[in-house]
């Protein structure tokens, strides 16, 4: 897989973002995907998305994210990038979520209360990992 050139863009009924390979950081904002609007920042030092204003995704370092899908319960995409990264997300504040990382358990994760879930993903150059995110 690539980075996403436009930034960001509908792929395989979901939306893919972010490139690492900036030099420094880009950002679109009005991307209409399914009646949202989503704002898009990302370089080699962060990736971040945002839906209507608010808080979706983030990397420490930037990421490219494919195939991004979200609904109440779950939460599925694939990421690529230069090193291992952080990755947050918001979901619901103060419920358990099973983290599988290509197809490996990595667990029960709880939110904090202001609903942010945190993990580290080991990513390698031209590596794609797979994450699914389940409430439980």
């Amino acid at each position: 897989m690539a980075v996403v050139g436009e930034l960001i863009k509908e792929e395989n009924g979901g939306i893919s973002f972010g490139n690492y390979d900036l030099a420094s950081k880009t950002k679109l904002d009005g991307f209409d995907f399914k009646g949202d609007k989503y704002k898009i920042k990302t370089f080699k030092e962060i990736t971040k998305l945002e839906k209507n204003g608010s808080f979706v995704y983030e990397s420490v370092p930037g990421t490219v994210v494919h195939g991004f899908k979200a609904t109440d319960d779950i939460v599925e995409f694939e990421v690529e990038g230069l090193e291992d990264s952080q990755i947050t997300l918001e979901l619901e504040a103060g419920q358990e979520y099973i983290t599988v990382i290509d197809g490996n358990s990595a667990g029960l994760i709880k939110t904090n209360l202001g609903g942010k879930l945190n993990l580290s993903v080991e990513l390698n150059p031209g590596q794609v990992s797979k994450i699914k995110i389940e409430k439980q």
